[in-house]
């Protein structure tokens, strides 16, 4: 998280890439870190004047098994393979 505001900045400094947000896959259970990655996207357009909310909009956070956390944490994008397809086999 600590390295999370540099490497925006360099990333926006790079013309044919656009930063559209954050993605995270927690800990089985760890489902706090859907609030962290929501105040981190918070804290990032607070201090990084050049970038937008309407272009950083994507909170890429929960799967299956946490989406309803996820969602309530503020996810705009959800991964849902399980649901549709079921177990993996390992």
């Amino acid at each position: 998280i600590d390295a999370v505001e540099s490497l925006v900045r360099e990333i926006l400094v790079l013309p044919q890439l656009s930063l559209r947000g954050l993605m995270i896959i927690p800990q089985a259970g760890n489902l706090q870190a859907f609030e962290q990655l929501a105040n981190l996207r918070q804290q990032l357009l607070t201090t990084i004047p050049n970038l937008s909310p309407q272009v950083f909009d994507t909170l890429s956070m929960g799967m299956s098994d946490d989406l309803e956390a996820a969602i309530a944490a503020g996810s705009t994008m959800v991964r849902v393979g399980t649901a549709i397809f079921g177990q993996r086999s390992s």
